[in-house]
């Protein structure tokens, strides 16, 4: 009897979650992307159960191409992808990973998995399910590009977390010194914090902690007095340095934004979303709120130092000259204690710059050994491979400086490695009276400019192809060039590749740090060719 009825009351239970289920997944439209979807097509979500609370295909200023789905009421996810008949899928790849660990990486579609189906529409796709995803607790994201364009990748965000409220972690007022600016930080502050602002003052600095859904949160400073929102912004910068110098994100205000004294509130909290507003009452939920008293105090503050000073010497003249050698002493410690700072500060941003540079380059390279394959290239695969992995060794090499003769050896090993996919010509000189060996650049300070004449000048070329690098010194300043036969390009627009880009940067964190060395960047083109020349003032 016993056993009767466990099967009855099995066979109930099951029947209740397939109604339940139907009229979920029926229900659920799922997200549409097909308006920048790369594919022209569609990624489509179910869920497990009729939660009311899902606020899905949130889209935000500072992350075009990232879609946020928060799912806090579900347990787990089908995901689907929808193409065009007319689209080259195999063309597309995909990526998925659960907490940021990947799960599927670089896969292409599963051709014989593909089925007819209606995406909601007139349209007929083709579809095949990604995965079932248990997202209770977790953090899911997809990554879908084509090997055509594989820098134009769409990211889907789906978010089964609670999203957490965002904490200041620092608050500080920027000043004006005759050395430059200061900060006169307030870390982790209270709920209510007080601040005098004074006509030096010129700037406030917001450090938030860092999640992994920065984009989401934007910003506002309300005034108490007239409940008005007297700021806001919805971007956050990275390289807030407090606490053991953390990269975090962090917001300038400008301080004329206030205009009187008087109590302010810094509101952060989760942009709108776009398809299914969230309740101001579940909103509270996910925000943060630290009231700000500004006593705005325009008094030279100059002048009472200067009072405060003489008076101090007033009462002390006859230890006045013991007390002046002591204040120049401290003074020259404290100047050479910025000096080296700012020397940090900057090295610390140049590592950050190195840092994308080699998953820049890394990521190219990746590129064309995928290209070699997909034409089925295999013998020159495995040799643009082999230099792949001795060049991978010297760009990971956390070196400051190397020698122009190993910066020689790396771009033999890249241009080599590029022969085998376009077929041109290079040729790497030097002056005669320059020791290569002796010499020291920054490491990697070439590659972007050879990678670039490589890509955007003679790829198209084939053998007709031709790269000039050269080393010479011309007097004490030593002069790098690389030059092609290209097409050229309109030098007065601005370049939109990432590792010119991330170069000039890196130009200008040189700079801040060898003062006495000037680094100058000039480029000629015309419809004949290309030719970079960078010159190293006073480096030999």
């Amino acid at each position: 009897m016993k056993i009767k009825l466990r099967s009855m009351k099995k066979i109930i239970l099951t029947l209740l979650s397939f109604i339940i289920a139907l009229p979920t997944v029926s229900a659920q439209k799922g997200i549409d992307f097909s308006r920048s979807y790369p594919a022209g097509g569609k990624l489509l979500m179910c869920v497990d159960s009729s939660a009311k609370n899902i606020y899905y295909n949130n889209i935000f200023p500072n992350q075009p191409h990232t879609f946020f789905n928060y799912l806090p009421e579900v347990n787990q996810i089908s995901i689907q992808i929808y193409f065009r008949q007319n689209i080259n899928i195999k063309h597309y790849r995909y990526t998925i990973l659960v907490d940021n660990k990947p799960v599927a990486i670089n896969k292409s579609i599963d051709m014989a998995q593909l089925k007819d189906a209606n995406a909601g529409d007139e349209e007929v796709f083709l579809s095949t399910t990604l995965g079932i995803f248990p997202i209770k607790g977790k953090m899911i994201t997809t990554l879908v590009y084509s090997i055509e364009k594989p820098m134009d990748i769409d990211k889907s965000v789906f978010y089964g977390k609670p999203i957490p409220r965002a904490k200041i972690k620092g608050l500080s007022k920027r000043f004006a010194t005759d050395k430059g600016v200061d900060y006169n930080w307030i870390t982790d502050p209270k709920p209510s914090t007080k601040l005098i602002l004074t006509a030096k003052d010129d700037e406030l600095t917001i450090v938030k902690d860092k999640s992994d859904i920065d984009y989401l949160y934007y910003t506002s400073i309300k005034d108490n007095q007239t409940d008005k929102i007297i700021f806001e912004s919805t971007t956050w910068q990275y390289g807030g340095l407090i606490e053991e110098h953390q990269f975090l994100p962090y917001l300038k205000i400008d301080k004329n934004i206030f205009k009187k004294s008087g109590d302010y509130e810094i509101i952060i909290q989760p942009s709108s979303f776009t398809r299914y507003k969230m309740s101001p009452k579940e909103m509270e939920k996910y925000t943060s709120r630290y009231m700000l008293s500004v006593t705005l105090d325009e008094e030279n503050y100059t002048k009472k130092e200067v009072f405060t000073f003489v008076s101090f010497v007033a009462l002390l003249i006859g230890l006045a000259f013991l007390i002046i050698i002591y204040l120049i002493k401290k003074r020259n410690k404290k100047d050479l204690a910025e000096k080296e700072q700012q020397k940090n500060t900057a090295r610390l941003q140049l590592n950050a710059v190195r840092s994308q540079l080699n998953p820049h380059f890394l990521f190219n390279a990746l590129a064309g050994i995928q290209n070699l394959m997909n034409k089925n290239e295999i013998d020159n695969a495995n040799k643009y491979l082999s230099k792949f992995a001795r060049l991978t060794r010297n760009v990971l090499d956390d070196k400051e400086l190397i020698s122009l003769s190993q910066e020689k050896t790396l771009l033999d090993d890249y241009l080599q490695m590029e022969q085998l996919r376009f077929g041109f010509t290079y040729d790497i000189g030097f002056s005669p009276n320059l020791d290569l060996d002796i010499t020291e650049i920054p490491s990697m300070l070439l590659q972007p400019f050879v990678e670039n004449a490589v890509k955007h000048g003679i790829s198209r070329k084939s053998i007709n192809g031709k790269i000039n690098i050269t080393f010479n010194k011309e007097a004490n300043d030593l002069v790098l060039t690389v030059s092609d036969n290209g097409n050229g390009f309109d030098t007065e627009k601005k370049s939109s590749g990432l590792g010119l880009l991330l170069s000039q940067n890196r130009i200008a964190l040189l700079n801040s740090i060898y003062k006495e060395n000037r680094f100058t960047l000039a480029t000629e083109s015309t419809s004949n060719g290309t030719k970079i020349i960078l010159t190293l003032t006073n480096w030999l």
